[in-house]
């Protein structure tokens, strides 16, 4: 008997005998729905902080500050924080430190920052806001959209305009009932004509929680070009840090190099600099996350498989039953020449092919439950091959494995006593 003759009889037994065949299943499509689902999720949440890191502009970044001379090169502390600390007689980064190596060094994203609280007067009345100066690289990074107007042009950034964009919620809080693009505000000494509004944020959607609270705050600033900042919030074009962040993992640590070359030239090989590196902090936290799922993973389709080992006991005594049913045929298919592997084929094949369909079963109604979460967290759980993969080849191990002793018993039966068994 062939392959295709022992696969089509296998399709006509499981069909002739659909409520049977779909009981017997039901081990296996639990088993391999869990294997998967538990799987993906996994995954899925591996990728969700992967995003939301690169999302923020953590992922494979380094910032540049003046030196304080006590620095361990990689504790990360929060913007508002990093500067507090430095020293008066550092000499500061500047302006053309910033626009020598946005020239001269590899990277996916570049900017300078300047930071500065200031007052700002509306409505015959005085707020404290945040001024950043800054260039659109830092919107990107932190992927912060424009809700409506404009970044900053070339000739804004090179001749020091006075032009801001707001965000979302400072637009929302003074704004609510104008739109404020192309209005004149005042903060600190100088007036800026608004050109852009930030949208709402759109890491945090869904009920999703990536440092919020830093997040809002920079939706409730102000932000100007670099070059603006430097002219009129510092002195000697001064600015307060330098982010840079490499186009993938394996350009970090030239990039990195790089850097550390150019300005230690720039600066007459003096180390009045230093860097936080936020990249190996975030690649090191990534390691221990990833490290962490891995072990879940493990642990939760090793327990996902009992249902599977269950389902293949199932399968197993199914198998064994349908031996005495089909006394008849062995003894017919025999008698007409059919041999020992013929009827063993015939019957790990049957085992297979059902194990098989609750393989697919499950996978499709995982596939679905994993849809239906991503659409209510608003995100993107996909489902990974490897845990498709996974999920068959248990299935087809179980079936090999529930199926070769009822076959080999098949195969073994005696065809004269086969055909006389019910009589």
């Amino acid at each position: 008997m062939q392959v295709k003759d022992s696969f089509q009889a296998s399709l006509q037994n499981i069909s002739s005998h659909f409520l049977r065949s779909l009981l017997t299943l039901l081990g296996i499509i639990i088993g391999v729905f869990a294997v998967v689902t538990m799987f993906s999720s996994i995954y899925g949440i591996k990728q969700l902080i992967k995003d939301n890191m690169e999302g923020m502009g953590w992922n494979n970044s380094v910032i540049i500050y003046p030196s304080t001379g006590n620095e361990d090169g990689g504790h990360f502390r929060s913007r508002r924080m990093r500067f507090r600390y430095i020293r008066r007689e550092a000499k500061p980064l500047t302006l053309t430190d910033y626009l020598m190596l946005q020239k001269e060094i590899n990277t996916k994203y570049i900017y300078g920052m300047v930071e500065s609280y200031e007052k700002f007067y509306h409505a015959q009345k005085d707020f404290n806001v945040q001024l950043r100066a800054t260039n659109q690289d830092f919107f990107l990074t932190q992927t912060y959209p424009l809700a409506k107007g404009r970044y900053f042009n070339d000739y804004e950034i090179n001749n020091a305009a006075k032009v801001c964009v707001v965000g979302y919620h400072f637009a929302n809080e003074h704004f609510a009932d104008q739109d404020p693009l192309h209005r004149n505000i005042k903060i600190g000494n100088n007036v800026y004509r608004i050109i852009g509004v930030l949208d709402l944020d759109i890491l945090n959607k869904g009920g999703m929680n990536f440092n919020p609270w830093q997040r809002r705050e920079d939706l409730k600033a102000v932000y100007i070009p670099l070059s603006t900042g430097a002219k009129y919030l510092r002195n000697y074009d001064a600015i307060d840090y330098i982010y840079l962040q490499s186009r993938d993992d394996f350009s970090f640590r030239k990039m990195k190099n790089d850097t550390y070359q150019k300005l230690l030239a720039k600066h007459s090989m003096t180390h009045d600099f230093a860097f936080n590196d936020v990249g190996a902090l975030m690649l090191k936290i990534t390691e221990e996350i990833n490290d962490r799922m891995e072990k879940w993973n493990i642990t939760l389709s090793a327990i996902a498989s009992i249902s599977l080992i269950v389902g293949g006991i199932g399968l197993f005594s199914t198998l064994l039953i349908s031996i005495n049913e089909r006394m008849m045929e062995i003894g017919v298919r025999k008698s007409i020449g059919a041999t020992d592997f013929d009827i063993f084929l015939h019957f790990i094949m049957e085992a297979v092919i059902l194990a098989l369909i609750g393989a697919a079963i499950g996978i499709m109604i995982s596939s679905l439950l994993v849809k239906v979460i991503a659409v209510a967290l608003k995100t993107n759980f996909p489902i990974p091959l490897p845990g498709i993969l996974l999920g068959i080849s248990f299935s087809l191990l179980i079936g090999i494995i529930s199926g070769f002793y009822p076959a080999w018993k098949a195969s073994k039966i005696d065809p004269i006593k086969a055909i006389y068994y019910f009589e």
